[in-house]
């Protein structure tokens, strides 16, 4: 088997020639940007020589059942995706990333995900474009799904090779692309705190300031008196973080999370609820503010602990946000993907994530922020962040969403695809189902700046949201 595949570089004008499926499996953290866990990704080619052209990564899916409809979803949305971006791709190529349990039965594991594969394979022929190659990655060997011969893919796979010993590691690493590790590295800098003390220390001070934030919140003068006392707190941590001596990367997070104290970061995180004050902080998205402020973003989804995990959504956002906006796109899809966890329902992330995914220039949502902030922008202009995203990727842009992925509660909830729609009052609403092809693509809306306030005898999601334990309450869809 020996199938040729071109890469270029981001000016493309380095090209490489990948030469079958170790070629392929070597490539494909360079592609991604990390080594993907329990993932499924799929890469478009295009033209006669396979340009690599727009991927996807899921996690994969417990559930066979679930296995069928999102091959489906999976396919339609790499094909449709890539055809409003590079045109029709000629050929797919499926990559099925999972280690086994105990580290030593790869294969097993490549004979339990091959019925996802086949059907990954029937998704896009039926969609009349073919899988070129589907190879699983598994124990540090990878095995075909295509190739029948044992000559070249033995039934006990074949070994991977040695991380940066390949010509697509020397080509990298002379383009400057940076392998950040594997997902499961970059979740964790940005999932909660589990030591014991530190989490029911967090969770105190959170359940302290949510009794006092809530009315102020429902008051239209105290709302914006709120949304200026978050914002001088976060730039005083900003600014604090960014006097600090810069620790060695692996001591970093633990650097930046010492210098914040629980009362500080209870009262930015529950700031940023408010979605005119979360749209304010996303102008800190460019020059030296930028990368203290994704510390900062960083630091307060880690303090998002217990009953408070759906929180999450807004600092994850935001660090997404900037991840993007300053050019680290894998970094800003695992932060985007982590936030549609913590809040499937999370407009600003499932806008984003969609414009990242789609390969749109972030410059036009910057440019309207900048004009936001130099403006002193009212009501309509600080919540412009959402309608650019909006308007960058256009109407009826069709958004692929996992709403849970590999992590700490891998077995509590099922993987979903689903294409996202919010309410016309911009409430937050479940995402339905995906609609039958040409009958028409969902719009997102910006929704509204304010919490609703509770009608007698019921509390809403914003009302449980600030209130004193009143996250326990929440639903766990």
């Amino acid at each position: 088997m020996n199938k040729h595949h071109e890469s270029t570089g981001p000016a493309g004008e380095q090209q490489i020639t990948l030469r079958g499926p170790a070629d392929l499996a070597d490539a494909l953290p360079y592609l991604m940007g990390f080594y993907p866990n329990d993932s499924v990704v799929m890469v478009a080619l295009h033209g006669g020589q396979g340009r690599f052209g727009g991927r996807l990564r899921l996690g994969i899916p417990q559930a066979p059942g679930e296995w069928g409809p999102v091959a489906d979803q999976l396919a339609e949305c790499l094909v449709s995706g890539s055809e409003r971006r590079e045109g029709r791709p000629d050929a797919i190529v499926i990559f099925l990333c999972q280690d086994s349990p105990d580290g030593s039965s790869g294969r097993l594991t490549m004979e339990r995900l091959r019925p996802f594969a086949q059907r990954l394979r029937t998704a896009c022929g039926a969609l009349d474009v073919p899988v070129l190659e589907a190879l699983c990655l598994s124990d540090g060997r990878y095995w075909s799904y295509c190739c029948p011969d044992p000559r070249c893919c033995p039934d006990q796979g074949n070994p991977l090779a040695m991380p940066g010993t390949t010509v697509m590691a020397a080509a990298a690493t002379y383009a400057g692309v940076h392998v950040r590790g594997t997902l499961r590295d970059m979740e964790a800098r940005l999932q909660p705190w589990r030591t014991p003390a530190a989490v029911r220390a967090q969770e105190k001070a959170l359940d302290t300031a949510g009794p006092a934030l809530l009315p102020r919140l429902l008051d239209e003068r105290a709302r914006r008196e709120v949304t200026a006392e978050t914002l001088r707190l976060a730039r005083r941590l900003m600014d604090r973080i960014e006097d600090a001596q810069p620790a060695p990367p692996a001591l970093a997070d633990a650097g930046d999370d010492q210098l914040i104290g629980s009362d500080e970061a209870a009262a930015v995180i529950l700031g940023l609820q408010d979605r005119e004050t979360r749209d304010r902080a996303a102008a800190w998205m460019e020059g030296p503010e930028a990368q203290s402020a994704l510390r900062l973003w960083r630091t307060l989804a880690r303090r998002c602990v217990g009953p408070y995990g759906e929180h999450a959504a807004a600092p994850l956002t935001l660090a997404g946000w900037v991840s993007w906006s300053t050019g680290d796109e894998p970094g800003a899809r695992v932060a985007l993907s982590l936030a549609l966890r913590a809040d499937p329902d999370y407009t600003f992330a499932q806008l984003l994530h969609r414009a990242c995914n789609e390969g749109l220039d972030p410059e036009a949502l910057r440019r309207c922020l900048r004009e936001a902030a130099d403006a002193d922008a009212d009501e309509e202009e600080a919540g412009a962040d959402t309608e650019a995203v909006e308007a960058a990727t256009g109407p009826g842009t069709e958004a692929v969403e996992a709403a849970t992925g590999p992590g700490t509660d891998r077995g509590a909830t099922p993987l979903h695809v689903r294409k996202v729609r919010a309410s016309p009052d911009g409430g937050r609403r479940r995402a339905r189902a995906p609609r039958p092809p040409g009958t028409g693509r969902p719009r997102a809306s910006s929704g509204s700046t304010r919490p609703r306030v509770p009608a007698a005898g019921r509390r809403t999601r914003d009302a449980r949201r600030y209130g004193r334990r009143g996250s326990r309450a929440r639903r766990h869809d």
